[in-house]
């Protein structure tokens, strides 16, 4: 599934998990599904090893009955319901490939990235990204003929990513999915359900997410050409109720007077403009009930960047800039003009480096200068707002003044959030108005941290395309592979917090 943020697919996979029941309507599901689920269900002084064998041993269940129902069918050939449990038990084994469980546990464990971890360490000593893939390892060692994951592709390094995809292209059963890494669902799906707005609502498309962005792009200018030409002939409809259809002539020559005047006396005339006003008025009225709604507009950045600082080439610049045991950099220029993608694995300094660009981390060493006037805007991952207890309105009001587009227009908030207080907000709404401000007063220089976290696939592929028209630099720090795929612009990759040549 692709989809916005808060639109329901986290509720999606947990009825069809069966954690939730609907308040209507009535959902089916197999016995045989596994969910993954977002904390291990074991005690922080459980083992490693306790998690592993607890997914084993479903399998090793069905082993042991195998053999024991081997054993009877031995002694007793014609016994039809042993028969029958052997065939019921066999078929499950061999779905669930029982044969090559053990293996696929080493397998699974060095995939995730946890091969080199010892088997009697306790989860409490394991950090949450290992704990995280460890929950996915065990259910992907289960192998359910159903699987349910919601973001799976979250603590996995780029090897994790591949060896997941591989693994879950192999597989027979059915998975169903939500996840924002638009490479892992090219490399994966077969069907995308989309839950983000559209023509006839939630939509499924057939095929892989390069599919789907195609035809969501045709989709979307049909939607775009009829909302048109609807609107053209609600206007040619209510002109008509309010002056053709009450025209006498109505464009035709001028008859003769005698006609005329039998016309009016015996009520002709009126008749007939009679029935083309309620004609028009008719078909205005199925119209307006009916017409598509507008299309939400794509995201832009607001206005251009005015005064001297807009022309000038250097808008800011490190020197031997250290935070100690964070981050070295000996030098980085970025221009009014620049567009600088920053990579690296977790913990590798991208988002220390955005801080100190930002200037809201000084560093212990070095020197960093911005130039006269320079504004710099950053999107951090967690966004505090300086009065919680305002609301998402009026803190965009106040951040971007009267000049700026109102912000239902962005399509970034849902209506009913607008006026919450920012505290009451979650992490990717939060995220989502601060990005509102950037783009409706935008800066010199954009930084972005991870901006595809808690946006809907919709909004991310709108804010990429957006970028080029950014009147400014744009930094992004992002380990986003559909974004590195296809980025044109300079790269800097750290690792350990400098720069990688």
């Amino acid at each position: 599934m692709c989809h916005n943020s808060g639109v329901g697919k986290s509720t999606l996979l947990r009825l069809l998990a069966g954690l939730e029941e609907p308040q209507a309507g009535s959902v089916r599901r197999g016995t045989d599904l596994g969910f993954l689920l977002q904390e291990l269900p074991f005690p922080g002084s459980a083992r490693f090893s306790d998690v592993i064998d607890d997914a084993l041993s479903e399998i090793r269940t069905a082993a042991a009955r195998l053999d024991e129902l081997t054993e009877r069918l031995a002694e007793h050939p014609e016994d039809t319901a042993t028969l029958d449990e052997y065939g019921r038990v066999l078929d499950w084994a061999q779905s669930h490939d029982l044969w090559d469980a053990d293996r696929r546990a080493k397998l699974v464990c060095a995939g995730l990235g946890l091969g080199g971890i010892d088997p009697g360490r306790s989860l409490d000593t394991l950090s949450g990204g290992q704990r995280s893939r460890l929950g996915l390892a065990a259910l992907l060692i289960r192998q359910p003929r159903t699987l349910l994951l919601d973001e799976p592709t979250n603590h996995l390094d780029d090897a994790g990513m591949d060896f997941l995809e591989k693994h879950l292209a192999a597989l027979t059963g059915v998975v169903v999915l939500s996840s924002h890494d638009r490479v892992f669902l090219d490399a994966v799906c077969t069907d995308i359900v989309d839950l983000d707005p559209a023509l006839g609502g939630p939509t499924r498309y057939g095929g892989a997410y390069s599919d789907y962005l195609v035809r969501k792009r045709a989709e979307r200018a049909r939607w775009e050409q009829r909302y048109a030409e609807e609107q053209d002939e609600l206007k040619e409809l209510r002109e008509a109720v309010a002056v053709t259809a009450r025209n006498v002539a109505h464009n035709r020559p001028q008859r003769d007077n005698a006609k005329m005047l039998y016309d009016f006396k015996t009520g002709r005339v009126q008749k007939q403009i009679s029935r083309r006003v309620r004609n028009a008025q008719q078909r205005l009225d199925e119209l307006e009930r009916d017409q598509v709604r507008k299309p939400p507009a794509p995201l832009r950045f607001a206005g251009a960047l005015t005064g001297e600082t807009a022309e000038e080439r250097l808008a800011l610049s490190l020197r031997e800039v250290e935070v100690p045991g964070r981050l070295h950099i000996g030098q980085l220029d970025v221009d009014t003009s620049a567009r600088l993608l920053v990579t690296g694995g977790n913990g590798a300094g991208k988002s220390t480096l955005l801080r100190v660009l930002a200037g809201r981390l000084a560093p212990e060493r070095g020197a960093v200068l911005r130039g006269r006037g320079v504004r710099v805007g950053l999107l951090e991952q967690d966004v505090a707002f300086a009065d919680p207890a305002r609301t998402a309105r009026r803190t965009y009001a106040e951040a971007v003044g009267e000049q700026g587009p109102p912000l239902s227009t962005l399509g970034l908030l849902a209506p009913r959030d607008v006026d919450r207080p920012v505290a009451r907000l979650s992490v990717g709404q939060r995220r989502r108005l601060a990005l509102a401000i950037l783009v409706a007063r935008p800066p010199h220089v954009l930084l972005l941290d991870e901006p595809t976290n808690h946006i809907s696939l919709t909004l991310a592929e709108e804010l990429f395309d957006a970028l080029d028209t950014a009147p400014g630099a744009v930094v992004i720090a992002s380990h986003d592979r559909w974004l590195r795929r296809g980025w044109s612009g300079r790269r800097l990759h750290l690792v350990d917090g400098k720069e990688e040549r």
